[in-house]
């Protein structure tokens, strides 16, 4: 299996996947971990891969451009060919292309199966703000997080979804029964199942208190260009209207989580 890291630190991965499982799978030629900078797929002179958000906010978010360029030129070589709007979803089943967002649905046990079912995973490591809506709507396969927390990048959740994946691939692990009974293994579910509920009872009293507080993820970020192969920015971003802009981006927020998580809304209605 093949996976693609594409992010702006490169050097971060000189450690983290020099070690264990992830190693000894590289070094048996079972994975192939293959790092990329994003930089590299710029086109100006600073090698710019971020900029302001259309219709302000703090912060900078990542451009799609170099995001686009990254994909295609790792699922089409030798020579890359542009996804046009209406074929930007048209790979091969047998390839992810996964952002890792904290506005993404939660990485669990039950992805990392599918994932391993697959001949290759792209990585996109966002930074920043954020990145381009543009690239979680028409080119990520994927938009995953690994938990309710923020970090300042993609990196540490990419190298945690590369070992959960790489230890679920037949010859993986010196013994194979090792990742059925894992804690978050499917055959061990059923077996836990009223020993978990048991617990969790005991845990909802606190939880619920906790749990009052609204939480919904963030709200969709543009920046340059404002048309990207005939993807514009939304009209509103561009109105100068503020309040215009604050009331379609609580609404925006509030599609988003419904979509990739339903279960911080149910907790609002506690």
């Amino acid at each position: 299996m093949k996976f693609h890291v594409v992010t702006i630190f490169p050097e971060f991965f000189g450690g983290p996947l020099h070690y264990g499982i992830v190693r000894r799978a590289r070094e048996s030629g079972l994975i192939d971990i293959r790092v990329h900078d994003l930089r590299q797929f710029t086109h100006d002179r600073h090698k710019t891969v971020d900029d302001r958000p259309f219709g302000g906010g703090e912060g900078m978010v990542l451009k799609p451009e170099p995001i686009f360029r990254a994909v295609e030129t790792i699922l089409s070589e030798p020579v890359p060919q542009q996804l046009e709007p209406d074929d930007a979803r048209n790979r091969p089943n047998s390839t992810a292309v996964v952002l890792l967002s904290a506005s993404g649905k939660i990485f669990v046990q039950e992805m990392a199966h599918r994932f391993a079912r697959l001949d290759r995973m792209v990585l996109l490591c966002g930074r920043y703000e954020g990145v381009d809506e543009r690239v979680a709507e028409y080119l990520a396969t994927d938009e995953i997080s690994i938990g309710d927390f923020v970090l300042s990048g993609g990196e540490l959740p990419a190298v945690l979804v590369i070992e959960a994946v790489t230890r679920l691939l037949p010859g993986a692990l010196g013994n194979e029964a090792s990742s059925v009974h894992e804690s978050f293994s499917p055959g061990l579910k059923a077996v836990l199942a009223d020993e978990r509920r048991q617990r969790q009872t005991a845990v909802n009293q606190l939880v619920e208190e906790i749990s009052r507080v609204p939480a919904i993820l963030d709200y969709p970020h543009y920046t340059r260009p404002a048309d990207f192969r005939g993807w514009r920015v939304p009209d509103v971003l561009l109105s100068g209207d503020h309040e215009e802009i604050r009331r379609w981006r609580e609404r925006l927020a509030l599609e988003k989580t419904l979509r990739n998580r339903p279960d911080l809304l149910s907790r609002t209605n506690q």
